[in-house]
């Protein structure tokens, strides 16, 4: 059993009669939306994040190929993974490399692709909590390559910094403004209510501020918004959302039970 800010909680989950809005990336958000599918709600792809491939893939797969001398190999997403592997699919690290991902999700695109030894911070999956780790307590004169995209949180490469760390930062993508088309205005206008906004990006909400229409954006903010942070509630806030309940994690399991408990309000 889970509870959000709002004080609801519900067990078990179900999200039967919603409809679930998904602001990851297109091409991230299907094993979401099946989730979805499977408790019973209505899931709708509303990306408030582009993913494009890196602008000098050259130069990418040249950083990769060096990365495999670095002491630690920091995934800060699926989309890193995926990306990073598309760009040098012989990619591989010596045993003496701790590679480490942000979280759970980003843990398991290393698996599939061969990394038996991945290291991620539990329960708090984030930037935060990979800090927290022993293995990121001495880190004078040590190598890291941090792996993703420009832009985003700019916390962990600060800290990594401050620590005394040689941070590579090697951009295997980009992040950009999404591709709202008349389908997804039609399918935000038609959806049934209650709308329960799944968000984990602060750049994800900037995008949908802008990219939608003024109805259709007091129509999203109208209804719930779970988030995957306290910065994150404030920011949806901020932006209109009234009824803002706070996830345990950007996990796609805690998202969901945080939907879970949001719905469970509408049902009292």
């Amino acid at each position: 059993m889970r509870r959000t800010d709002s004080g609801i909680a519900t067990s078990p989950v179900t999200l039967a009669g919603a409809t679930v809005i998904v602001t990851r990336p297109s091409a991230t958000a299907a094993t979401l939306k099946r989730r979805i599918a499977a408790l019973g709600g209505i899931a709708l792809g509303l990306p408030g994040v582009g993913l494009r491939a890196a602008e000098d893939s050259g130069g990418a797969r040249a950083a990769l190929s060096d990365a495999r001398k670095a002491e630690l190999a920091v995934f800060i997403s699926p989309a890193a993974v995926r990306y990073a592997f598309a760009l040098l699919p012989s990619l591989h690290f010596a045993r003496a490399v701790h590679v480490c991902a942000v979280g759970a999700g980003t843990a398991r695109a290393l698996q599939r692709r061969g990394v038996r030894r991945v290291l991620w911070p539990t329960p708090r999956q984030d930037s935060e909590g990979l800090l927290a780790l022993a293995e990121f307590a001495r880190l004078r004169g040590r190598r890291i390559a941090l792996i993703g995209a420009p832009g985003g949180r700019d916390l962990l490469p600060a800290a990594l910094r401050a620590r005394g760390a040689l941070v590579q930062s090697i951009h295997v993508y980009k992040r950009a403004v999404p591709r709202l088309t008349r389908r997804h205005f039609a399918a935000l206008e038609q959806a049934t209510p209650p709308l329960l906004t799944l968000l984990s990006s602060a750049e994800a909400l900037g995008n949908l501020c802008a990219q939608l229409p003024a109805p259709l954006f007091t129509r999203l903010a109208a209804g719930d918004v779970i988030v995957s942070s306290l910065r994150l509630a404030q920011a949806a806030r901020s932006a209109g959302f009234a009824r803002v309940h706070v996830a345990s994690s950007a996990t796609s399991a805690d998202m969901l039970v945080g939907a879970a408990c949001a719905l469970a309000h509408h049902r009292l």
